[in-house]
């Protein structure tokens, strides 16, 4: 894989997307419908995954794509592939509060190396570059040339003080029972991938997951928080959560700043 034109296209279709994404949420009102998992579905998922899928696929015609929003992807399987999530969060963009992201992550082996975060509403943009370092750029941003980038690092966590981002919409007693494990200093939330990016950038020590998710959910955050020091492990025995699974679903997980002292469920 040629990385520097990974990095090229994988944010120039993330800012593609996001502008779809984001004349959809800006008009009077969009479409939501259900899918047969009982997950909503809307015109800017549909639109933005074409805009993703059909640049990846002329780039990479060779590599394997997996999207959320095509369900004849999820059966096939790969070593190495791209996986997408072109709206993560849509119950955020239902309901208008901001918190969504584009997700496009690239995995070797079973390890998402590469990936891009974008929140269009949010203008914050978090990506891998080609030697695997993970940054956030400035805005505003120009598909064509690159903005102001910043490295970004986990923390140094404080185990008498840590620092604990939890799902938004997703949250349960489960999560308040583990989060409660800790001594915690303060506690954020924040939706869809961003809350990888927040322990990515130290601004979060910990993000612990117990429900439901799917590897284009995680793989572009989990590749920016690797890229900047972190690591995301399964929640049950805290060995490092894998991709390419059957099915494409994740165990419960947490993502962390190492130098965490992770508690047993």
């Amino acid at each position: 894989m040629d990385f520097s034109r990974l990095e090229t296209v994988m944010r120039a279709l993330a800012l593609d997307a996001g502008d779809v994404i984001m004349d959809i949420y800006k008009s009077d009102d969009f479409d939501v419908r259900s899918k047969s998992d009982d997950s909503p579905v809307t015109a800017a998922d549909e639109a933005a995954d074409k805009v993703i899928s059909d640049g990846l696929r002329a780039a990479f015609p060779d590599v394997l794509l997996v999207t959320e929003e095509q369900a004849d992807s999820h059966a096939r399987q790969a070593d190495t592939f791209l996986i997408v999530d072109p709206l993560d969060g849509t119950k955020e963009f239902i309901h208008r509060r901001g918190d969504f992201t584009v997700n496009i992550a690239y995995v070797v082996d079973g390890t998402p190396i590469r990936g891009v975060v974008y929140a269009p509403a949010k203008g914050r943009m978090f990506f891998t570059r080609a030697d695997g370092s993970s940054v956030e750029e400035q805005g505003p941003f120009d598909r064509d040339v690159l903005g102001k980038l910043t490295p970004i690092s986990v923390s140094t966590p404080d185990n008498d003080a840590l620092m604990v981002v939890a799902s938004k919409s997703h949250r349960d007693q489960a999560t308040d029972d583990y989060i409660n494990k800790y001594a915690v200093k303060d506690m954020t939330s924040a939706g869809s991938s961003l809350k990888f990016c927040l322990v990515a950038t130290g601004e979060a020590d910990i993000y612990p997951r117990v429900g439901r998710t799917m590897e284009w959910d995680t793989a572009a955050g989990h590749a920016v928080l690797k890229g900047a020091g972190g690591d995301v492990v399964r929640f049950d025995d805290h060995t490092p959560l894998t991709y390419g699974k059957p099915d494409y679903a994740n165990p419960f997980f947490i993502a962390i700043a190492p130098g965490v002292e992770l508690k047993k469920a």
